[in-house]
């Protein structure tokens, strides 16, 4: 078992926090749980989770993967297919970063 605590920091003041349960028991690393955040400065733009929500419907085609989005952050909720507990996630979310943050005139 190992368990993951990080930031990584892009241009323009945008930071991803990542914080990852592993374990190596049934294979070669395996994600148990894992919370992302998205800030730029001090303002927290979206972050990941895998919280489980069976009564919402619009989440199960990932589930329990979804993103927390503006503008009600904590009840606003999105899927997201590029999450996952069999694979790394830091590729996914560092695309996003750079696809939707970084970009010319991107922005969350």
């Amino acid at each position: 078992m190992a368990v993951i605590h990080g930031e990584i920091e892009f241009p323009q003041g945008v930071r991803l926090i990542v914080r990852e349960k592993m374990s190596f028991i049934r294979t070669v690393g395996e994600v148990e749980g894992y919370g992302y955040e998205v800030w730029r400065e001090t303002d927290l733009l979206y972050w990941y989770d895998a919280q489980p929500h069976p009564h919402i419907s619009e989440l199960q085609s990932t589930h329990p993967h979804h993103k927390h989005i503006p503008p009600d952050i904590k009840h606003n909720r999105v899927p997201v297919p590029g999450l996952s507990f069999t694979q790394p996630n830091l590729p996914f979310l560092i695309e996003e970063i750079e696809r939707e943050l970084l970009s010319s005139g991107g922005c969350a």
